[in-house]
């Protein structure tokens, strides 16, 4: 396993150079990212590349045992390539050009753009095939990021016809399919078709059919543009790996789409640590790892104080170790830090690295040197392991966009209800992964879908096969809603879920903000709140695990399970208090018997790692208060030593690594 940072020799004298190097070494950094942003030192001019100055910063890292990722520099096209082409510049809806001067100022389906772009993947690539320094090449950087996956020019507009032309053939079968027969939107050539651009009352008030089809056609010129750079470098550097560095929850493109033409996903790990619940983070670990469906880098993980303008707290002592064995238990192979030392110049003064400004060791880099020293000393015992979980939440990219251009009531969240059920099941010691529609379900136990709001047929029978073959389903309010094309369904809801949930919804209420319907639980009397919006469930094969207890609706079914072949499927009507869905689930692990770690408090966040069949445990305390752990059996305690067993302390953002004696 690898440590790494990453680095920015062109920011910094040369002189300085074997300085970093040698504290990089010293504090057990054995890999460094670089180039990413250094397009204009790259290719001064049109046709004119200059890498001298590259090739010495990487053999000054390479003199130090130091590997390198080499990053293509196409997120920040340089003022020359702006002058000369334009054309490169992106569009907001407002049809606004976008202009040179901070990063990310290009449209994906520029062809000149493309060409350019191309050609310095190339350059580098043929450049430095055989350095032996080079293990691997980062496609651009953060794809998407500063709201750029979505570009409103005439380019992408004579783009999104085409690819129209391509999904539906006609313009009467895209008629049909976004129903423009509403306010006399139906289509006769093809250049009639408009972007979303911004229309009297709003750019959302276009047709939900063509909003949906843009966000996927934008979220495939990314991924396209991406194909085109990994095609590039793959052909030159057939022996080195090629990734790109994710978002975690950023959701303006398929990741698992993106994933697929990549070695394995990368992602850039900032997390909230004031925050005393670890599972928003680790939600965004496992969706990266579930990608690819493998392990993954974190590269660039939050190592000091971040921001631009203003900046937040430092991570106090112990945080930065909690963070990057926290992103190891979940499946990274390698954590890089961003950054090596604070910038000096430009718009990131104060998103801080493990050096601050003056370039002198200090608290950070001391700390990130203890990870060092303890990843050379016991990272053997976990090579190559990765997590190997029962449950899946499934994870629909068309159902993130849907719920954005429509959110049909406030606070409905996409993201917040995938959480919703997350953090229940990692609060239970469950381990989870993350799945898109069309995943293989066959080794999951149980699987949750949370909000999805379209599913087609094609999906509606994967699932009753999943279900009536032994699967668990959980599903929630608003499923079935609409087809492929964002058109609600012709049938009850919940539409082709129906019959394999064994209910009708005959009402349904969206709750405003602070709103709650009580809801009893009819096995234990419990009564707990329903919020956000509010199904009424008629049950047809369906028993009620729970009912409202107020007004017209007391007494009516708001949440199910349907036992049918030899699976079962809940249906879950509102949002419910965490406390529904421990038990919920707590009895569908005991039921299903999935492995838990039932012993792990609620701040402490568990991952289990299997290495040749050997599982180690992954213990870290989100929190800065202590917490106590009484432990199911002995364990080797990998980090110190120790036999532990019964009753143990975890301090306030400490970890713990543990196997079987």
């Amino acid at each position: 396993m690898w440590l790494g940072v990453d680095y920015y020799p062109e920011q910094w004298p040369e002189e300085r150079w074997p300085v970093d190097a040698k504290l990089m070494k010293q504090a057990g950094l054995t890999v460094a990212r670089l180039g990413e942003f250094a397009w204009s030192r790259i290719e001064p001019d049109e046709g004119r590349f200059d890498f001298g100055w590259l090739d010495r910063a990487i053999d000054v890292l390479h003199r130090h045992d130091i590997k390198v990722v080499l990053g293509t520099p196409t997120a920040a096209p340089p003022a020359w390539l702006v002058k000369r082409h334009p054309d490169i510049l992106p569009q907001d809806y407002t049809r606004t050009v976008k202009s040179f001067g901070i990063r990310r100022h290009y449209c994906f389906n520029s062809e000149s753009y493309h060409d350019h772009a191309r050609a310095i993947a190339g350059e580098m690539a043929r450049h430095y095939c055989d350095n032996p320094a080079i293990v691997g090449w980062q496609i651009d950087n953060e794809f998407g990021c500063h709201d750029t996956t979505r570009c409103y020019c005439e380019g992408c507009a004579h783009a999104f016809r085409r690819w129209l032309r391509a999904k539906y053939g006609s313009l009467p079968d895209l008629n049909a399919a976004w129903g423009t027969a509403f306010w006399s939107q139906e289509f006769t050539e093809w250049d009639q078709i408009p972007l979303p651009w911004k229309s009297v009352e709003a750019q959302t008030a276009h047709n939900p059919s063509l909003l949906l089809d843009f966000y996927r056609f934008a979220s495939d010129s990314v991924v396209a543009f991406q194909k085109m750079q990994v095609v590039v470098v793959r052909d030159l550097c057939p022996r080195h790996f090629i990734t790109h560095n994710l978002m975690g929850l950023f959701d303006q493109i398929d990741y698992f789409d993106l994933a697929c033409d990549l070695d394995f996903v990368s992602w850039d790990n900032y997390p909230n640590y004031w925050d005393s619940s670890p599972h928003w983070t680790g939600m965004s670990h496992d969706l990266m790892r579930g990608a690819r469906a493998c392990n993954y880098w974190v590269m660039e993980q939050q190592s000091g104080a971040i921001g631009w303008n203003t900046f937040g707290q430092s991570p106090p002592p112990g945080v930065i170790r909690m963070w990057t064995y926290q992103s190891i238990g979940h499946g990274a192979e390698t954590v890089v830090f961003f950054r090596w030392r604070t910038a000096r110049a430009g718009t990131e003064q104060f998103w801080h690295g493990i050096l601050d400004h003056h370039g002198q060791p200090g608290t950070r880099y001391h700390e990130v040197a203890r990870i060092g020293a303890e990843l050379h000393r016991h990272a053997r015992e976990w090579a190559r392991g990765c997590p190997r979980n029962e449950i899946a939440i499934m994870v629909s990219y068309p159902n993130v966009w849907s719920l954005q251009i429509q959110p049909q009531t406030a606070g409905l969240s996409y993201w917040q209800e995938v959480h919703r059920l997350y953090e229940a099941l990692r609060k239970l010691g469950a381990g989870v992964d993350f799945v898109p529609p069309d995943a293989d379900l066959s080794r999951y136990k149980l699987v949750a879908a949370p909000l999805l709001v379209v599913a087609d047929a094609p999906l509606a029978r994967q699932l009753e096969s999943y279900v009536t073959s032994g699967g668990r389903l959980a599903c929630t309010f608003r499923t079935g809603l609409k087809d492929e094309n964002n058109i609600v369904t012709d049938q009850p809801l919940p539409g082709p879920l129906a019959g394999l949930l064994g209910i009708r919804v005959t009402e349904y209420d969206p709750l405003p903000s602070g709103a709650v319907r009580m809801v009893k639980v009819l096995a234990t009397g419990m009564q707990i709140q329903g919020r956000i919006w509010a199904d009424v469930i008629e049950p047809a094969a369906a028993e009620v695990l729970a009912v409202y207890t107020e007004d017209r609706w007391a007494g009516k079914a708001a949440a199910t399970v349907n036992r049918t072949g030899s699976g079962a499927a809940w249906y879950i009507g509102t949002a419910l208090d965490s406390e529904f869905y421990a038990n919920l689930f707590r009895s569908i692990l005991d039921e299903a018997g999935i492995c838990r770690l039932a012993w792990v408090p609620e701040n402490v966040d568990a991952s289990v790692r299997c290495a040749n069949g050997n599982p180690v445990i992954f213990l870290v305390n989100s929190s800065k208060q202590p917490q106590r752990l009484e432990l199911d059996r002995q364990y080797h305690s990998i980090l110190d030593g120790k036999t532990v067993g019964g009753p143990v302390e975890l301090p306030g953002y400490g970890v713990m690594v543990l196997r079987s004696e």
